[in-house]
């Protein structure tokens, strides 16, 4: 399976750094009170792709976080109280006499 994880990501890095070859052109991108930013369009596509990545990996961070803790205190709350046990050190042991 791990053969199959690195594969993947191996061939993602080819067709992107193919894409990125193939259209390495510069893109003027319009700011605001007339600024222009000049930037190379897989620079562009990469930083839009995080753009929307960001917000729902963050989102699913914070929901497993939270669900955790949840179930932590639910186990915590539900497992019976230890019972007291007097300490064996403090105790001496019985021994046996023969009759």
């Amino acid at each position: 399976m791990h053969f199959l994880k690195t594969l993947f990501w191996v061939i993602a890095a080819i067709i992107l750094a193919a894409f990125a070859h193939g259209n390495w052109s510069p893109v003027a991108i319009s700011l605001w009170a007339g600024l222009v930013l000049e930037t190379k369009l897989p620079l562009v596509v990469l930083g839009s792709i995080l753009i929307g990545f960001l917000p729902p990996y963050i989102m699913l961070r914070a929901t497993r976080w939270r669900t955790r803790r949840r179930l932590e205190e639910i186990e915590r709350n539900s497992l019976p109280p230890e019972p007291l046990v007097a300490d064996a050190t403090l105790t001496p042991s019985p021994t046996l006499s023969e009759p």
